[in-house]
């Protein structure tokens, strides 16, 4: 549970020490990829571009 841990705490998996901030950067930048090729199939499928 990540709840009351500080961005700063570490662990370590694999041998390699991450952070949590470590971790939240990535998932944000991997969820705006996925929506990024979302808007691309939208995009082939109803032929509207932009938002």
């Amino acid at each position: 549970m990540v709840a009351g841990a500080s961005l700063d705490d570490t662990f370590t998996h694999a041998g390699e020490e991450y952070s949590l901030r470590m971790i939240h950067l990535h998932m944000i930048a991997e969820h705006a990829r996925h929506i990024g090729h979302a808007d691309l199939v939208r995009e082939r499928l109803d032929g509207v571009t932009g938002g």
